[in-house]
């Protein structure tokens, strides 16, 4: 999947993984002094990431559901359901940044189904205007997550070709 290049405009912002390592455990922090899940389910495959953190730092079950856009500016649409059962429990659903809302309200849609008792839902970084229950930092900026920076190319890491003028700060 193609992401989207930043415009000027809007900025960029590059998180390393010592500081996504910090969000998670803000997150993480925010979360248990509002709500204690049975389950964290992130959404594959970035939420999984972050989800799995939280997941680990809350001590709770962690699972992943599939939602994924099949190219970019098209809607999310659901690859694979939670793999466990969410009915009357508990749930956080967790995925790694927020602009719109359309992939976290597909996922709460299809969660609303399987009867869950309750659920709230968490992003590591809010960029635009859709409001998840937590969150651990906000910016209007592109994010640059640590695993978004570099794409194998016949062979070798190498900084994504739409980003590397970004990032080397000549655009």
């Amino acid at each position: 999947m193609r992401k989207s290049v930043p415009s000027p405009q809007r900025g960029l912002l590059e998180i390393d993984w010592p500081l996504f390592g910090e969000l998670c455990r803000a997150l993480a922090l925010r979360v248990s002094q509002h709500y204690e899940p049975d389950l964290v389910l992130g959404i594959a495959k970035a939420g999984v990431i972050p989800g799995a953190v939280v997941a680990s730092i809350l001590q709770c079950e962690f699972a992943a559901m599939g939602v994924t856009r099949r190219d970019a500016g098209t809607d999310p649409v659901l690859v694979s359901p939670p793999p466990v059962p969410v009915q009357g429990r508990r749930i956080l659903l967790v995925d790694e940044t927020c602009d719109t809302g359309h992939t976290l309200k597909l996922a709460l849609r299809e969660l609303q189904s399987a009867k869950p008792r309750e659920v709230k839902t968490a992003v590591s970084i809010r960029t635009g205007d859709y409001e998840p229950h937590f969150h651990a930092l906000e910016t209007d900026k592109l994010i640059v997550l640590p695993w978004d920076r570099e794409i194998v190319v016949e062979g070798e890491l190498v900084v994504r070709p739409d980003l590397a003028g970004y990032l080397s700060g000549e655009e």
